[in-house]
């Protein structure tokens, strides 16, 4: 099996094909390295070869990136001494990628290297862009589709391939800040724009044939490594420079608030690269990359956010032997913000949608949210009006249910009350196919008890989306008592064609996202109630890399929600509804009229056009801070816990089943710690019996919210870890 090829035609070009046998996508893996470094040593070596192209076989892409298992792999091998084994390897790519640039000229006068360009035919991310970097120019195709950049930072690395060295060096700090700080991919014209790739070609390999065999000595010389190069924007210790480097730091901790080490990691290889020559620099890059993959949490990201994530996007949860289910016509009943929504990403993703409200001018304004949408898109040049006009065709909005024959899936997404949904239900079944999938958006109300007014329970199933609907990533599928494996797949195949991430979950009292989002929110109420100061609350939650604190994210999703929510829970459970300070202080709020942004009256103050002027100092006279405020730890443990522990149970009664459901959809459905990689994740890294401990402390502390779970318990007796003990097997339809 060979992922590169080399070929020497008679123009004297040397063109090394990257081509992974059985991917869509190339992914660059040990045996991949080794055999590119064969390919250009070959190439070198031979004194007909005047130049050498480096392309991709793939139609439309060049690269995806590393196989992110590879460093793990890395890890383990490295014995006794993994930091050695994890620099020793980073450096061996190093080794090849430097190997490129110098291109065989001599160390000291740079003369008599060969040209060697890139020639990209579309999307080049992760190492797929630093090898390019390597080459001497990039040339890459017009496909409008393609995306180039770094995206390492999300998945909690940074480029440690040479790609943080040679973008800084290529374009400046702050340039390069984007692509670097932010995973920003772009297209091929504001690639070429910021600098990024140099030349964009109809024929991108027939450009790069002709610029090596006319590129003089001089044109294969990078800025870096000739006399006299000056870097971009200016070094640290430039005037201008300083004021960059100052600005940037202090833009990396306003957005990460500290939270995230691979940020912090690579500003520091950043700058003190740029102190010294580019081959220490290098080796900077390499210690700095090193430390990032040694420290748990990249480990924990690149499991959750990427492999976990791909298995889950994947199907690996999908029930087997069901044919394809996917969807052509669907039903939403309800115009709303979640069903405009829902029909809007359905009409993305090519389907035929019946928007259905109570009269015209209501299922109107719901088709109008995506007339909206797309008119921005228009204005930002993502869509055309000829697509415009395509996607507004594909939804019909009227009160008709009658059009609703021929749908294979339906989405409820009515008033949140049992009699209306079982109303609707009723109508409904009437109309649709026998074997019509009929699903709730309900975000609260147990399946089990939706699906009674079913005629077909087996049909009957949750899609819990979140709002708004068009940006967030993870949809929620809950399975009722009577849900079969065919409504399972069904949501599935939907969520997979409107390109979001699913979890499954089993029908339990706020499912799996809200039953830990709630517990978050009401730790930050209790604490405001003990005189606690809500700018410590919300600052101690986005230093643990939370979007929002739990005091702003109440105002954000409502207070009167908020007061809804308690009321119906207390009347499902009765005595044994557990009573909450925080109950107190949202009804409280609730009859003062402060119902949030919404009201522009909450826990904040807010001006006329609804943008926060500060915490509401009237809070303080209902609940007086307290002389001694509590150490920022205490308050963040708080926090993490009261999730963390909700994450716990629902393993423990088996509404999660597969962890990797647990993590990724706590990240992805609430900005939960991401850095973390999930709840189960930061369970593991600070290891069961700390957290078996901690939760015996704050139990006698705080009360029985923190009991420690008999499952976390025993785990902390055995010594064991949810990644060792509840091990996926990652199986994808």
């Amino acid at each position: 099996m060979t992922d590169f090829t080399l070929t020497k035609g008679d123009d004297s070009v040397a063109l090394i094909t990257w081509d992974v046998p059985g991917k869509s996508m190339n992914v660059m893996s040990f045996d991949g390295l080794a055999q590119l470094g064969d390919c250009i040593d070959q190439a070198l070596a031979d004194d007909a070869v005047k130049g050498i192209v480096i392309t991709s076989g793939k139609e439309g892409s060049f690269a995806g990136g590393m196989d992110l298992n590879l460093l793990a792999v890395m890890k383990e091998e490295a014995g006794d001494n993994p930091a050695k084994g994890l620099f020793e390897g980073t450096m061996k790519m190093h080794a090849l990628l430097r190997k490129i640039e110098l291109a065989g000229m001599d160390p000291k006068t740079k003369k008599g290297g060969k040209p060697i360009a890139a020639a990209l035919p579309g999307t080049a991310a992760g190492i797929g862009m630093e090898l390019p970097l390597s080459t001497h120019r990039i040339f890459a195709a017009e496909n409008p589709k393609a995306k180039y950049g770094l995206p390492e930072i999300m998945v909690g690395i940074f480029p440690g391939a040479g790609g943080t060295t040679r973008m800084v060096r290529k374009v400046g700090a702050i340039a390069a800040a984007p692509l670097l700080l932010e995973g920003k991919m772009l297209d091929v014209k504001k690639a070429k724009g910021a600098g990024y790739i140099d030349e964009i070609a109809a024929d991108p390999v027939a450009a790069a044939k002709e610029w090596v065999l006319n590129a003089s000595e001089a044109d294969i010389v990078k800025p870096w490594d000739a006399k006299g190069y000056k870097m971009p924007g200016g070094a640290p210790y430039h005037p201008a420079g300083f004021m960059n480097f100052v600005g940037a730091s202090a833009m990396v901790n306003g957005k990460t608030q500290g939270a995230f080490p691979a940020a912090k990691a690579l500003l520091s290889a950043v700058y003190e690269g740029a102190l010294v020559d580019f081959d220490t620099a290098l080796k900077i890059e390499a210690r700095w990359f090193t430390s990032v993959l040694m420290n748990p949490s990249s480990g924990a990201m690149i499991r959750s956010l990427f492999l976990n994530k791909e298995a889950l996007d994947k199907g690996a949860v999908r029930p087997a032997g069901i044919p394809d289910q996917s969807v052509k016509k669907i039903g939403v009943l309800g115009a709303g913000m979640m069903g405009a929504g829902i029909a809007l990403v359905s009409a993305q993703a090519g389907m035929e949608v019946v928007l259905i409200d109570r009269d015209q001018e209501a299922a109107d304004k719901g088709k109008a949210y995506t007339e909206a949408h797309l008119d921005k898109g228009i204005k930002r040049g993502k869509t055309t009006e000829e697509k415009k006009a395509a996607m507004l065709g594909r939804i019909t909005a009227t009160p008709d249910l009658n059009l609703l024959q021929g749908c294979d899936l339906i989405i409820e997404a009515v008033f949140e009350d049992v009699g209306v949904k079982a109303e609707m239900t009723n109508k409904v079944e009437a109309i649709i196919p026998e074997d019509c999938i009929f699903a709730s958006n309900t975000s609260t109300l147990p399946i089990t008890d939706l699906a009674e007014a079913s005629v077909r329970p087996d049909q009957f199933i949750g899609i819990h989306f979140f709002s708004p609907v068009e940006k967030m990533f993870l949809v929620e599928i809950i399975k009722g008592k009577e849900t079969g494996p065919r409504a399972v797949a069904k949501a599935l195949d939907y969520v997979r064609q409107i390109r979001k991430t699913p979890i499954v979950v089993n029908d339990a009292r706020f499912f799996y996202c809200n039953r830990c989002i709630i517990p978050y929110i009401n730790e930050g109420a209790r604490m405001v109630t003990e005189g606690v100061s809500p700018v410590l609350i919300d600052n101690a939650a986005r230093q643990l890399g939370f979007p929002v604190g739990p005091v702003t994210l109440t105002d954000e999703t409502s207070i009167d929600l908020g007061a809804k929510i308690a009321r119906a829970t207390k009347a499902a459970m009765g005595n044994e509804y557990p009573e909450s300070p925080a109950d107190d202080l949202i009804f409280w709020m609730e009859g003062e009229g402060r119902l949030g942004r919404k009201s522009k009256a909450g826990f904040f103050d807010y001006d006329e056009k609804g943008k926060r002027q500060g915490y509401w100092k009237g809070l303080q006279d209902k609940y007086p801070l307290v002389e001694d405020q509590p150490d920022l730890i205490e308050v963040q443990e708080r926090l993490m816990f009261a999730q963390v522990l909700e994450a716990v149970r629902a393993l423990e009664e088996g509404v999660v089943e597969d962890i990797r459901e647990a993590d990724v959809g706590a990240i992805l459905a609430w900005g939960f710690a991401p850095w973390s990689g999930g709840p189960l994740s930061w369970l593991d890294i600070i290891g069961a019996p700390y957290a078996a401990e901690r939760c015996d402390q704050l139990a006698e502390a705080y009360g029985d919210r923190f009991a420690c779970p008999a499952l976390l318990r025993e785990m902390a007796t055995k010594g064991q870890a949810f990644y060792d003990r509840f091990a996926p097997e990652a199986k994808a339809a």
